[in-house]
């Protein structure tokens, strides 16, 4: 990012955003943004074009004004960002110059690298504008940090090495390397410029912040120049003076001519030339959006406010694709030029436009004192901007063993990027980002809890007969909580675990609630799983098989459609309460050898509550209870219904379960033989905090308060009893939810 002052951003932020066009703020903002982005722009255009030879310089400086002008007017047009400014950037400069010095060193003509730079520039608005037509705009940001850091800094250096002959004053065109290494082909005049020039533009926004400081080093270096003009008369012509930019008066004819002159070149290129420039476009599509969207989130942070990714990339694309047309440089919404806008003052968009109105008014009313710019003060100020894009933060991940692989990745981004290009730079940074997700996904585990069923029981409250029955059996089953990403580099794992289990057990659940994400190879192993359970005659369960996954894919139908639960070879359920809970039932029918639905309802007597006592006792009780038979699927009460009613299950059994906030069920708990529930509202007579609905027919004995207290006065030892039981079983039942609560938290 090419920032040139810094500023207190706690200032802007608490002042109230406006509507419409606001005066003076707009105005000067936009003016004071004009003069940090033009400066850069004419400096970009020189790097870009000045690799064609000397002669090339006033066209490239041509190229930024129009660039500057084209990208001011359009972009903040057809964009929604207020006070963002555009114009052309760095990225685009390091790039576009890096693209055609290679066609320079294949020895093509300076006319078609100029065409083959501008059909490049279109695609690239292209590009963008369907990335944002698509609505893949906010995918943008979450390209990974090492990708960008290691381009940004690869760019930052590529400029900085590209701007070091001009700065010596080198014009053999050496690289730069060679011309560091041949100080007697330094020309001091140029090095005094350009050095004044960084200097100044470094450390003279400490002395006063009213003017910029690109312009501030602009002034110094012209300053040191014509102090050198007064030892040499001849630096005081503009014709053949190569430490100049020279005059735009002489080449603009010739540019306006070479504009309309590609467009008719575009129509006799094929299309394999076209293709090679595709992905070359589309790395700096990529580039442009991350600056453009990266500054936007800046203003929203500063400003309290929300910027839509995809209409501003629509604008941006549509606004380099013109800008191109025209004969100017590419660009993006600049950060520096942006935060001079806002604390100038700016409040809306129209700020961007006044910057490229004045921009058009600087270059035709200045157009003699922008010739009279040294080379080396441009150079200067690429140099500064190239050191602030260098980003440092990675060297603090050579402190960490857990980071080192990161800051390697970053380095090897840089190393691409100034040895082969920046396009491999970019692909070498994804491989690795990659690599590093991969590092960090197989190095993690998808199982999130593993428990046998006599450690973490189902809800449903059973008789202690039932529960001594499940405590022996309970090893038998074993669930699994499953998370993250299941794919290829978790399924071996995965699977190598519960080969293991299955050897061990008759029943294996997998609860998929916390899964994001399942690929080919992993459905592959769970479908191998399944046909060794079967081969052993054991049971795969699965639960929570969400219908849509957090990434958008269908769990149940992509089980299907691998073979996993095909022709129903793997019992689904919607929750892992529901798959416990018919295990349980299983290994309690296969305990008792007999279907429960055979069994007759329990006799007074049978249940637990009320053996031990005397028959007089139990002919009274008979009396005050109430006998009541449920049909599967009808409510025995309602949410919210006043009651003080306590139910036993005589047969059957009941699902009690809650409304959540959202309007979705939840299940609480499940009430077989023997059980009781009802007892809070029977306890505190207050409305039903839940509903229960009968699983199937259901045989229930009701006890009323009243009749209860009744019953007390002449029968205390019972309501003892009856009340002691109560209690230990609402504190069972709290025990198991907190047991619940661990299994979630844990």
């Amino acid at each position: 990012m090419e920032t040139e002052q810094s500023h207190d951003p706690g200032a802007v932020a608490e002042a109230p955003r406006k509507k419409g066009f606001q005066i003076p703020g707009d105005v000067w903002g936009g003016f004071t943004a004009m003069m940090v982005a033009l400066p850069s722009a004419v400096a970009f255009g020189v790097t870009i074009f000045g690799v064609l030879g000397a002669e090339y310089i006033p066209f490239g400086a041509l190229a930024g004004i129009v660039g500057t002008v084209a990208l001011g007017l359009i972009a903040p047009t057809l964009g929604g960002t207020d006070r963002l400014i555009t114009a052309p950037c760095a990225p685009a400069a390091a790039l576009l110059s890096a693209f055609a010095l290679g066609l320079v060193q294949q020895q093509v003509s300076p006319l078609t690298v100029v065409l083959m730079v501008t059909v490049m520039s279109i695609l690239t608005g292209v590009f963008q504008i369907m990335i944002g037509m698509l609505k893949v705009g906010n995918l943008i940001k979450y390209i990974p940090y090492t990708v960008v850091s290691g381009y940004l800094t690869g760019v930052g250096i590529t400029i900085i090495g590209s701007q070091l002959p001009k700065f010596l004053g080198v014009t053999t065109g050496l690289p730069w390397w060679k011309a560091l290494l041949a100080p007697g082909l330094w020309d001091l005049r140029a090095l005094a410029v350009g050095a004044t020039t960084a200097l100044v533009m470094t450390f003279g926004p400490r002395l006063t912040k009213a003017v910029p400081g690109t312009i501030l080093g602009i002034v110094a270096g012209l300053v040191v120049y014509f102090l050198s003009a007064l030892a040499d008369p001849a630096l005081f012509a503009l014709e053949g003076n190569k430490l100049v930019i020279g005059s735009l008066g002489s080449v603009g004819g010739g540019f306006f001519d070479s504009v309309m002159g590609r467009w008719n070149d575009i129509g006799d290129m094929r299309l394999n030339q076209l293709a090679k420039l595709f992905g070359s476009a589309l790395t700096l599509a990529a580039l442009l959006s991350i600056d453009t969207l990266k500054t936007c989130v800046v203003l929203d942070q500063m400003t309290r406010s929300r910027h839509d990714s995809n209409r501003e990339l629509v604008a941006q694309g549509t606004a380099n694709m013109v800008s191109a047309a025209v004969g100017g440089v590419c660009g993006a919404g600049q950060m520096g030029a942006t935060l001079v806008n806002m604390v100038s003052g700016a409040q809306t968009r129209v700020s961007g436009i006044v910057e490229g109105v004045s921009a058009l008014l600087v270059a035709v009313l200045l157009s003699s004192f922008i010739a009279w710019i040294p080379v080396a003060s441009l150079a200067g100020i690429l140099i500064v901007v190239g050191i602030r894009m260098i980003d440092r933060e990675p060297l603090h991940f050579l402190k960490s063993r857990d980071t080192i692989f990161d800051f390697f990745a970053v380095a090897t981004v840089v190393v691409v990027a100034l040895t082969v290009s920046l396009i491999g730079a970019s692909v070498t940074g994804v491989v690795f980002s990659i690599l590093l997700f991969l590092r960090e996904q197989v190095g993690g585990t998808v199982i999130r809890n593993r428990y046998y069923l006599n450690e973490f029981p189902s809800r449903c409250y059973r008789s202690e007969e039932d529960s001594d029955i499940l405590e022996q059996r309970g090893k038998r089953a074993v669930a699994y909580e499953l998370q993250g990403s299941l794919f290829f580099g978790t399924a071996y794992q995965l699977y190598t675990t519960l080969e293991e289990e299955i050897k061990k057990v008759g029943y294996l659940i997998l609860d998929f609630r916390l899964v994001n994400s399942i690929d080919v190879t992993a459905a592959h192993k769970l479908h191998i799983l399944q046909q060794a359970m079967h081969e052993q005659n054991a049971t795969l369960l699965f639960s929570n098989v969400g219908e849509e996954l957090p990434s958008g894919k269908n769990l149940r139908a992509f089980l299907e459609q691998t073979g996993v639960t095909h022709g129903g070879a793997v019992r689904i359920f919607p929750g892992l309460e529901d798959a416990i809970e018919w295990v349980e039932d299983l290994l309690l029918a296969d305990a008792k050898q007999q279907d429960k639905a055979q069994r007759p309802p329990l006799a007074l007597q049978e249940i637990e509550l009320f053996k031990g006592h005397a028959e007089d006792t139990m002919l009274d009780l008979s009396q005050c209870i109430v006998a009541r038979e449920v049909k599967a699927g009808s409510l025995v009460y309602k949410f919210a219904q006043p009651g003080n009613e306590i139910y036993i299950v005589r047969k059957g059994t009941v699902r009690v379960q809650s409304y959540l906030s959202d309007g979705r069920l939840h299940h609480i708990s499940t009430i077989g033989v023997g059980n009781f529930f009802g007892g809070l509202a029977f306890l505190d007579n207050a409305p039903r905090n839940n509903e229960a609905v009968a699983v199937e027919d259901v045989h229930l004995f009701v006890i009323t308060r009243e009749t209860f207290h009744q019953l007390s006065e002449s029968h205390k030892r019972l309501a003892i009893n009856i009340m002691t039981a109560l209690a230990r079983t609402l504190a069972m039942r709290l025990r198991n939810t907190e047991g619940s609560l661990k299994r979630v938290y844990d």
